[in-house]
This record gives C-alpha cells, sequence and structure tokens, in this order.
C-alpha cells in the first residue's frame, strides 16, 4: 500500500493520539523530549514543545514511553523521566508544567514512567508511585495545582482508566502488585485485588468484559485472570472468577469482539490489525474458528514495537526511527480526522492501547480465549501460528 507521507521521527516508544486533524506523540530529539503535532493527512509538523531530558534504558530501549493524552483543547503529556506537561493542542504553548517524580518524592522505575495521563472531572490523574501518601495522584486540570494525592504502592506500566464496575464509575489502577478501584472524587478505595507479576511488570491495560468484570493479563510468569466487582456490606469487594496461563500479555493490550479475547492487536471494523517487528502492517479476520490473513504490506522499516493509531480511516504507524500515514477507509472528502483518540472512543481518557508502546506478537497468530474462562471447554480455542511461543 502507497502511504500518503513517510519521514524520519525521533526516538521513543508512544503511539499517535488522533483530534482535530492534528496527530500527537512524543518522541526523543538528541538531548530533549519533545511533544510533537502533526498533520494527519500531510504528516507535515504543526508545532513541537522540548525540553531537556534523556531516558536511556539499554534492554528495553531509550526516549519517552507514554501517548499523550488529548482532553478539551489541550494535550497531557508524560515523559519517561516524570516531566508532566498540560500544553494548548493548537500552538503547543506550555499553560502548566510538574515533575511527578520529585513532586512526590518517587524514584523512576527501571524501564521509565509509560502511564498516560487519565484526564476526568477537571483531573490530570498520573501515577507517580512515590510512598506515604503519594502513588496515585489527582493534578488541577486547569492550573497543575494538586488536588488529592492516595496509596503508598509502587506503580507499574499501566495507565489509568475511567470505569464503571457494578455500577460503580471509578478509576481502575494496576499498579506493581495490586489491582485497585478508586473514587474519582477524592482517590479513596472503592476494592482491591492482589496482582503480582516477576519483577513487578504489568504493562497491558485490564479490559472491562461486562457491567462488573475486568480482564487482566500479564507476562513474566504470570498469566490472565477475569475479577468481578460486587456489592458487600458497606462497599465492595473483587474476587477471581477464573485464571489461565494461556494468554500472557507482555506488552500490549488484548481487545475483546463477540465474547472472545484477542492477544496484542488493534480491532477495526471487525478485523484485528498486527504490527511486525519489522514494520509491516497485517490485517487478520476476527475470527476464534482460525487464523486468517487478508492482507499485508510493508508500512516502515526498523524496529518497530509502537501500537498503530486508527482514527477515519486514516492508519498512523511509527517507531524509533520513521512515521507513516495511510489511507485505509472510505473516501472523507473535506472532512478532517475527529476530535476523539486513537481508538475512535471518546477522548476523555487514553486509548488502551497507548498504556506502553510496545507490540510483541508481532505478525503471528493470535491467542484466543474466550471470555467466559475455564467453565466452557467446548467453545474454547487458540490459534498460533508457528512463531509465536505464547509469552
Amino acid at each position: 500500500m502507497k502511504p500518503l507521507w513517510r519521514q524520519p521521527i525521533g526516538g521513543g516508544y508512544a503511539s499517535f493520539v488522533v483530534a482535530d486533524g492534528h496527530a500527537f506523540t512524543i518522541e526523543q530529539r538528541r538531548q530533549q523530549e519533545v511533544v510533537t503535532a502533526y498533520n494527519v493527512v500531510s504528516g507535515r509538523e504543526l508545532w513541537a514543545h522540548g525540553w531537556d531530558a534523556s531516558f536511556r534504558e539499554a534492554l528495553g530501549g531509550d526516549g519517552p514511553r507514554a501517548c499523550p493524552t488529548w482532553h478539551d483543547g489541550r494535550v497531557y503529556a508524560l515523559g519517561a523521566a516524570g516531566e508532566l506537561r498540560s500544553l494548548d493542542a493548537e500552538t503547543g504553548k506550555r499553560i502548566w508544567s510538574r515533575n511527578i517524580l520529585s513532586d512526590n518524592g518517587a524514584q523512576n522505575l527501571q524501564w521509565g514512567m509509560a502511564a498516560a495521563p487519565l484526564v476526568v472531572d477537571g483531573k490530570v490523574i498520573v501515577l507517580p508511585g512515590g510512598s506515604a501518601g503519594k502513588s496515585v495522584v489527582a493534578y488541577d486540570e486547569r492550573t497543575g495545582e494538586p488536588l488529592w494525592k492516595v496509596l503508598g504502592n509502587v506503580q507499574a506500566y499501566t495507565s489509568p482508566m475511567l470505569v464503571t464496575l457494578a455500577g460503580k464509575r471509578q478509576i481502575l489502577v494496576v499498579s506493581a502488585r495490586r489491582i485497585l478501584g478508586l473514587n474519582v472524587e477524592d482517590g479513596s478505595l472503592i476494592w482491591e485485588y492482589p496482582w503480582v507479576t516477576g519483577m513487578d511488570i504489568s504493562v497491558a491495560q485490564p479490559i472491562v468484559i461486562g457491567e462488573n468484570r475486568v480482564f487482566i493479563s500479564a507476562s513474566y510468569g504470570h498469566g490472565a485472570a477475569v475479577i468481578e466487582v460486587a456489592p458487600a456490606d458497606k462497599g465492595f469487594r473483587a474476587q477471581q472468577v477464573w485464571a489461565n496461563g494461556r494468554i500472557k500479555n507482555k506488552f500490549s493490550t488484548s481487545v475483546l469482539y463477540e465474547g472472545y479475547l484477542y492477544g496484542q492487536v488493534l480491532l477495526a471494523s471487525g478485523h484485528l490489525v498486527l504490527t511486525t517487528e519489522e514494520g509491516d502492517v497485517v490485517l487478520v479476520k476476527a475470527t476464534p474458528e482460525r487464523h486468517e490473513e487478508l492482507a499485508r504490506f510493508t508500512a516502515i522499516s526498523g524496529k518497530t514495537w509502537n501500537v498503530p493509531a486508527i482514527s477515519d480511516g486514516y492508519l498512523l504507524v511509527r517507531n524509533a526511527q520513521e512515521m507513516a500515514g495511510f489511507r485505509i477507509g472510505v473516501n472523507l472528502g473535506n472532512k478532517t480526522p475527529s476530535s476523539r483518540n486513537a481508538s475512535n472512543s471518546p477522548a476523555l481518557s487514553p486509548p488502551p492501547q497507548c498504556a506502553h508502546r510496545w507490540l510483541w506478537l508481532a505478525g503471528s497468530g493470535s491467542v484466543l480465549v474466550p471470555v467466559h474462562g475455564e467453565n466452557n471447554r467446548s467453545k474454547r480455542r487458540r490459534a498460533r501460528s508457528a512463531g509465536s511461543d505464547g509469552r
């Protein structure tokens, strides 16, 4: 497929968030982390806003990780070393800034800050992981002033999410050792469930699969589970519905489609979109029956761990050195990509795929499990290509 445009980009593992015809990302340019805005159709740089920061990690790679968040005309970007900035989405002008690590007495994680900010009810929710009540922090969306700080958990690499479980609107957080439901108003704890992985690594976003259930998955000797949240006494309780070791999301998030979970992909109109580590884009039919590849083309060159983004018929892909845009939908005429995020859900919070920009099941078959889990063996199916080891 011929790209609309293809051009160099700075390092890092963030994806794009798309709003008002702009594609926003964060990249490493020499000794600066730089938030950038590009025109979706032409790829032209519209503005760039940078600060001095350079996160280096030999195994995981260098550069920023967290996908920016767009909300109501502002971009909220978090660098790998903890610099949080609120920027005007049209001009890139700084509105306010904080360093969430120094601000909360927190140490950086081994692989850097990777959780995208969540914007909800006038608050910017971030996960510095500070001790003594400074693990989850809410800043004022307008001014950057702290509104509340709670808990003492070391954090992981998963972004906070706004969800409704058991009829209760809440912030869902996966920390290094437990899953938490927090009140939006003040961050107080609603429920918790233990979730311990090797080296405290949780990266994939949880998936809400019903009115009161959450799917969670991690690699590093762990696996997957469905947790049910229900009212109990004067609060809520969480308990395991099922668990297995057959699906282990290492870096990227699964998708839910017609009752089945597909590992490590994007979902678009009943199809799965994958990127290979070499920069190919692969289209696979979303069916539990078999791995059915429909199309494949080379999008960019080089090691590609960044998750692609899809918005209003445009596909955007990037890695640490190159980016490209493709038209994959119908002719939109003069219509520009709308004020929605990369997953085409309301731009209140970052798309799940933005939590950590690494796609490890690249170009191989999907591992499938029905969301009802272990209780219906007749409908349980797996599909793996020869190259997938299921880690």
